[in-house]
């Protein structure tokens, strides 16, 4: 058995929603309080092992989502920003993304950028998919490498979004769904996966340390015996 902590864990917050139905809320104060459950995930990194969370906050196919729905999701990352920054750079917590963030409203790219400038240093990381799709990255990890050379695993993987960071080690789902929803489908080839019932706004840092302990007690043998 090894007992290996996860370093980096990424994690499909899905159920904000369904959340938000069943208390008979509008979907927007899902989407609300799903920023809160990020939060206090963020939070609670201080106390593990991870090196890297990444989350899928925006796919590229969320744009086909109704227009009102887009909108309060994107304001919504305007406040988190302004509201969170502080406490990344106070955390030494690095912002990373992943995707086409720079297609985003030019007011968005412009706070994430200085966001990124600001965190640079940070000895921990918080990588965000904004606009991502993960065939799109694949492709367009394969052009790049096409452009310098022979088209290797090697050249793809150092042309991913997610190049720099360490190799994913577990991925969870939350909300009962079982699929990867175009989601780091490269870096996922060998990680472990965890599809849990509980609702994104509804998930804790108690319930990412029952991840973390799963994974522990996981016996990874990519592909060997």
């Amino acid at each position: 058995m090894s007992h290996n902590p996860a370093k980096h864990v990424a994690i499909i917050m899905d159920g904000n929603g369904r959340w938000a139905k069943r208390k008979h809320l509008p979907r927007a104060m899902g989407h609300r309080k799903g920023v809160e459950a990020v939060r206090e995930l963020v939070r609670s990194l201080k106390d593990t092992d991870i090196e890297c969370l990444t989350l899928y906050a925006f796919s590229s196919e969320n744009w086909k989502r109704p227009e009102d729905e887009v909108d309060d999701l994107m304001d919504l990352m305007r406040k988190f920003i302004k509201s969170d920054l502080p406490e990344f750079i106070a955390n030494d917590v690095k912002l990373h993304i992943l995707g086409d963030w720079r297609a985003l409203a030019p007011d968005i790219v412009a706070m994430l950028e200085d966001a990124l400038e600001q965190t640079k240093n940070g000895s921990r990381t918080i990588a965000v998919a904004l606009n991502y799709g993960g065939q799109a990255e694949i492709v367009h990890a394969a052009r790049a490498a096409a452009a310098t050379g022979e088209i290797t695993e090697e050249a793809i993987e150092a042309n991913l979004f997610s190049a720099g960071l360490p190799p994913l080690d577990l991925l969870i789902r939350t909300s009962g769904e079982v699929r990867l929803s175009n989601f780091l489908l490269w870096q996922a080839a060998y990680a472990e996966m965890l599809f849990v019932d509980t609702l994104w706004p509804d998930f804790t840092p108690a319930h990412l340390q029952q991840a973390l302990d799963t994974f522990a007690n996981r016996e990874r043998r990519f592909g060997g015996r």
